[in-house]
């Protein structure tokens, strides 16, 4: 028969067992720290950082587009800033235009004007071609008795036309979601 006998120090236990506790609590909020993070930066998969102001590009430009059309609802109020061409239809107000890109749909280099039906209460001051960059705040209207987003502009201004004009069609990753930002 083995008979083990040590003593115990409560004082050094007691110590031991506080380090870790606190080093269990550091961990924990570092972990759920590092994760709101991650979700006040969200990414998924269509494109739009899940920020305050969303910057559309050339590359994501088109699946932006496409993403905020097939589910207007979900991004009510999402800012997003970005520049094309002005661009007016026949059938527009006076405060409203397109603000257009080329998209590239062939490789023959066809293109078609795409982009969001923006208000704003400027849009007289603005001539057909004229590039600007701008930003506002999606909103839901009807167009042609079709719901459709619509972008309240909130900053306007002239810029040149930049050294890559067109965008490109949604990519073949392009998810349709339904998120609330």
């Amino acid at each position: 028969m083995f008979v083990c006998n040590f003593k115990l120090n409560s004082s050094l236990l007691f110590k031991i067992f506080l380090c870790i506790i606190v080093l269990l609590v550091i961990c924990l909020c570092g972990v759920v720290g590092f994760r709101l993070y991650k979700a006040s930066t969200k990414d998924l998969g269509d494109g739009i950082n899940y920020t305050n102001v969303t910057q559309l590009t050339p590359q994501n430009y088109a699946t932006i587009l496409q993403t905020v059309h097939d589910d207007i609802d979900s991004y009510i109020g999402q800012k997003i800033k970005f520049s094309g061409f002005i661009y007016r239809v026949y059938d527009l107000d006076n405060e409203q235009f397109v603000l257009g890109r080329n998209m590239i749909i062939s490789s023959d280099f066809q293109t078609v004007v795409v982009g969001f039906l923006c208000h704003c209460q400027d849009a007289p001051k603005f001539r057909d071609s004229l590039w600007v960059e701008l930003e506002g705040k999606i909103t839901k209207g009807t167009y042609h008795g079709s719901d459709m987003p619509i972008l309240e502009v909130t900053k306007i201004k002239e810029i040149e036309k930049p050294n890559d004009e067109y965008v490109y069609p949604p990519d073949e990753n392009y998810i349709p979601t339904s998120v609330l930002l």
